[in-house]
């Protein structure tokens, strides 16, 4: 009823002469803004619009034409990692002792050279993989750790004399601070003085004094089987293996000499105190005592003197990654340099958020830089490292920003058949295509009439 009147009177209105037209506008008006209204949204384009001109659509991504190329591609991925020096270790004193000198953080201590001093004894750096483990005082003594001590020795110029050859049995002799005078009058058969004998061999049973005939009885005291002015501990035969030392009498004035020369006395007894093995040259990284402190507490911190970079790589990433693998690292203010994988880390690491055991792993991947020179005066920094993938000759490709995102899944191209209006696409039919190989903005693709110099569409 409401209705029909409404109606009425708009008929009777736009009857009126000259009124025509104003009915029309103002009943078109009134329509927009109830569906305006009912949606509710529109009102506040209404009063932002009113007295100024709409708001112009928001222009999209600018359109160019490409042509398809024929080119030579390879994989690229780019991962972060930290340059640094290599082999961070930790040193402590043995013993008992105050520390009497230190060196300096920075300074690189080389083979023969004191590392620090306790008690003014000088502790000195020998190279090799074998620490000293005990107190070398026992003529005859064989192992890797006196190995490291002759060839230390021998490559500062000392005379060691002979070593005996891996499958020599040798006798070890009872320490010589144990030896009564008796013992130390007797002959020692070590090093190239002695016989070469099998274990259980010796001479025959009569020439053994009292014992003769009874060598091994049961119930008969070592000491009383040996014979008149050896030592109260029989020797000990030990054989020679491949990378053992024999710490023969050369070796042992050869270390007398040694001693002299760096100001510890010459006893030729060598303390595990007087040396730290390092594989190489070392580099002061801290220092973490000073003159004063006890010895036996942690006093530096070094590395090796070369730098190289350390990537943490996902075990999923590790595929194309391999020993020698040549890569590029980009330094501090986007300088590169060459560098090459020198090992991939056996030791899987968790990731640093501490995730359980469903989270990323990853393993070190250590990177040795080519050039010394151009990582001079960078002691630690981030750098991004450069790994080569896959490479693939004579692919079709075009830049990544023409893929199109199909909703069924998928990718294609627009063919450039249409015309651009203001750089955006008036047409062109699209080509479902499969992807292959991404490599430094360009994607390896393949499909029907996909051929080299076919044009496309893809994002300025």
């Amino acid at each position: 009823m409401a209705v029909h009147e409404e109606s009425g009177e708009v008929r009777d209105k736009a009857d009126l002469p000259g009124s025509t037209a104003r009915g029309r506008k103002k009943a078109v008006l009134l329509g927009v803004v109830a569906v305006l209204l009912a949606g509710g949204v529109g009102a506040g384009w209404l009063w932002a619009g009113g007295g100024g001109k709409p708001h112009e659509p928001e222009a999209g991504p600018k359109i160019r034409q490409v042509a398809v190329v024929k080119t030579d591609m390879s994989g690229v991925r780019e991962m972060e990692g930290t340059l640094g020096y290599d082999s961070v270790r930790t040193i402590r004193g043995t013993g008992e002792g105050v520390v009497t000198w230190l060196p300096k953080q920075g300074a690189t201590v080389a083979r023969g050279e004191q590392l620090y001093r306790v008690d003014e004894r000088a502790t000195v750096v020998f190279y090799g993989s074998t620490p000293l483990y005990r107190r070398l005082d026992t003529p005859g003594s064989v192992g890797r750790d006196i190995r490291v001590v002759a060839d230390n020795l021998k490559a500062a110029g000392y005379d060691i004399g002979q070593q005996p050859a891996p499958g020599t049995v040798v006798q070890q002799r009872t320490p010589v601070d144990q030896r009564t005078s008796a013992d130390a009058g007797s002959p020692t058969p070590t090093g190239t003085d002695q016989k070469t004998t099998e274990p259980g061999s010796g001479p025959p049973p009569s020439a053994q004094g009292d014992d003769a005939g009874q060598g091994t009885r049961a119930g008969k005291p070592a000491e009383d089987r040996m014979g008149k002015g050896q030592s109260s501990e029989p020797s000990r035969q030990v054989t020679v293996k491949e990378g053992d030392g024999v710490l023969t009498e050369g070796l042992m004035s050869a270390i007398k000499r040694w001693q002299k020369s760096v100001g510890i006395e010459p006893t030729g007894v060598l303390e595990s105190s007087d040396v730290v093995v390092t594989r190489s040259a070392v580099r002061v990284s801290e220092v973490s005592a000073q003159p004063g402190d006890a010895a036996a507490n942690e006093l530096l911190s070094v590395t090796a003197t070369t730098k190289s970079v350390h990537v943490p790589v996902e075990t999923l990433d590790l595929g194309t990654i391999k020993a020698g693998q040549k890569v590029t690292v980009v330094l501090p203010g986007g300088t590169e340099t060459a560098g090459e994988v020198a090992t991939i880390g056996t030791t899987i690491k968790a990731d640093e958020e501490g995730e359980s055991s469903a989270g990323v792993t990853k393993i070190n991947v250590t990177v040795s830089v080519d050039d010394a020179e151009a990582v001079k005066g960078i002691d630690a920094a981030p750098v991004q490292v450069r790994f080569q993938g896959e490479a693939k000759k004579g692919v079709l490709a075009v830049p990544v920003g023409a893929l199109l995102a199909l909703r069924e899944g998928g990718y294609a191209v627009r063919l450039a058949e249409g015309r651009t209006v203001e750089g955006r696409s008036a047409g062109g039919r699209l080509v479902p295509v499969d992807t292959g190989m991404f490599a430094r903005g360009l994607v390896e693709i393949s499909g029907e009439g996909i051929a080299e110099g076919v044009k496309v569409e893809a994002t300025a």
